[in-house]
């Protein structure tokens, strides 16, 4: 992977294109509609809600650029092989302290999110991962110690 790559699977990059369109229509629109109805109010030195319509503005055309940006490096993951961990992949780990086993899906950090168990390939566990076979042991590092997993299935 070139450091400029962004891998997504299927499902992340239709999440990002639909956020784009989002943001680009519905989203634009409504704070037009919002600045404009401030302006309307007067003195804008002092219009909080112009203000904070365009402080909103601002993050989201920043939003907008990032977004593009992403999918002009986006690089989708699909044909997944399973000999290894890999984004796209679901790793089942066998937490050897607290002896339970635990399923996290390996995904683009903009995927990530903790409550669904998906990991970025960018965090430290989604590095220790990357490219295990099932059996291997995986130390991970982490605030309160090193936390040691057992690879014990990959799937899709």
């Amino acid at each position: 992977m070139s450091n400029d790559e962004i891998l997504l699977t299927p499902e992340g990059l239709r999440q990002l294109e639909q956020e784009l369109e989002e943001l680009k229509t519905v989203k634009r629109r409504e704070l037009a509609s919002r600045i404009k109805t401030a302006i309307s109010y007067g003195d804008l030195k002092e219009n909080s809600e112009y203000h904070s319509a365009k402080e909103e503005q601002g993050f989201m055309e920043g939003r907008i650029i990032t977004i593009e940006r992403m999918l002009k490096k986006a690089k989708v993951v699909d044909n997944i092989d399973t000999s290894t961990v890999q984004v796209g992949c679901t790793a089942v780990v066998y937490d050897t302290e607290f002896a339970e086993k635990i399923e996290y899906k390996v995904v683009s950090p903009s995927e990530a999110d903790v409550n669904e168990n998906k990991i970025s390939y960018e965090s430290p566990l989604g590095v220790a991962l990357m490219g295990k076979a099932v059996g291997d042991k995986i130390s991970v590092n982490a605030p309160m110690g090193v936390i040691t997993y057992e690879l014990l299935e990959i799937k899709v």
